[in-house]
């Protein structure tokens, strides 16, 4: 057992390929160089870029489409399906042997805007209803039978902005009702209704979230996951409360967000309307507490090791180290020091150091998900050989 452990030790990377080059966007570095690449607990990382693996070495189709994965990621999956790391330095071992790390924006100054950028997700637990009734009175709509998912964003009839999902109307695509039209009843004949909740402030939560764990009135619990959505732009609804002055920039959380809305009830409304896009869900009986949302890449996300990422850009499967600022429950700060997998994707998550952080279930992954908002160093580990996308 020891010549097998010293022969997988033995392929570490000492050094970065004579093929990787330095690039505006990309520097090559040493695995050493990491910051807290030693400490990290591998064997956890290793676990969810296997269980990616699978479906990449199957080519099964995500659930919402990304970047195809190159050859030789695929080929690094079989290598992984195969592989049995027994400690956090064997699984260190084998990403060494497979990748080569490169520092994503590496020249850009602290405060420049394409500094790599983090935030965080989490997901909802909340309470409902499968009846209108009570407090219960804001519904979550299942995604209606003419709503179309466009292969590429596109310019409808009399719309100029560019849409990722349309409203099939024959051989027509057309623009689908936005979300002020949806809260006004455009859809309310379609009996979409799937569940009800306390209020659109908790409506929105879900939607931005992108999932739910609801409790229903009759002690039972399932869970929301996101089925699509009607393709129009996201627009922050925090910004306008920030450049009004209704909330300091640097005190803008979830919580405070939240908590602005429900103070102002007659003003709530109105401001989530300005975010034109909205979500569709559909629901999942057998709720499996220990595992998390489906992701886009058809997984159960996995908090702490799953993040969201720009999928134009990027493929699922991909590791990422980060080196980040990490907002704590008890208002202390520590660092996002770690190698996490691309397993989703989101709306606002655009541009190649737009990374968004699963943190799991719950009202304390909500606070550090509210708080974390934050530049870092963001590296992607690409297969040995190959460089990271351009474009």
């Amino acid at each position: 057992m020891r010549e097998k452990r010293l022969a997988v030790a033995g392929a570490r990377q000492k050094s970065v390929p004579a093929c990787a080059t330095m690039t505006p966007d990309y520097r090559p570095i040493p695995f050493h160089h990491l910051p807290g690449w030693q400490e990290d607990e591998a064997l956890a990382a290793f676990d969810v870029f296997k269980a990616g693996a699978e479906r990449l070495v199957a080519a099964l189709r995500p659930l919402r489409h990304a970047r195809e994965p190159s050859a030789a990621l695929v080929q690094i999956g079989k290598a992984a399906l195969c592989a049995k790391p027994r400690d956090h330095a064997e699984a260190r071992a084998f990403f060494e042997a497979h990748f080569t790390p490169f520092e994503i924006f590496p020249e850009a100054p602290a405060k420049n805007p394409a500094r790599p950028f983090f935030t965080a997700y989490f997901e909802p637990t909340t309470e409902g209803s499968l009846e209108r009734g009570g407090r219960f009175q804001a519904p979550i709509l299942a995604r209606p039978a003419d709503l179309v998912t466009l292969p590429e964003p596109e310019r409808l009839d009399s719309c100029d902005l560019l849409l990722t999902s349309a409203r099939r109307v024959g051989k027509r695509h057309l623009p689908y009702p936005d979300r002020g039209a949806i809260e006004s009843g455009a859809l309310s004949d379609q009996g979409l209704e799937l569940v009800w909740l306390e209020d659109c402030v908790e409506v929105f939560i879900v939607q931005v979230q992108g999932s739910a764990r609801v409790t229903l009135t009759d002690g039972r619990k399932i869970r929301l996951r996101y089925d699509g959505r009607n393709g129009w732009p996201y627009t922050s609804v925090g910004r306008p409360l920030i450049e009004e002055g209704a909330i300091a920039e640097g005190e803008m959380s979830l919580e405070a967000l939240t908590g602005w809305l429900r103070a102002h009830p007659e003003k709530a409304a109105p401001l989530i309307r300005r975010n034109r896009s909205y979500v569709f869900f559909a629901i999942e009986e057998e709720l499996r507490e220990h595992e998390g949302p489906i992701g886009g890449a058809g997984l159960p996300l996995t908090a702490g090791r799953s993040l969201a990422i720009d999928r134009d850009l990027w493929s699922y499967g991909l590791p990422f180290w980060m080196d980040v600022e990490r907002p704590l429950p008890s208002s202390e700060w520590g660092r996002w020091q770690r190698l996490m997998i691309a397993q989703d994707t989101g709306t606002a998550i655009v541009g190649r150091g737009r990374i968004d952080l699963f943190v799991g279930a719950g009202p304390e992954a909500g606070q550090l998900a509210g708080r974390q908002r934050h530049h870092g160093r963001l590296f992607v580990l690409s297969p040995r050989g190959e460089a990271p996308p351009r474009q």
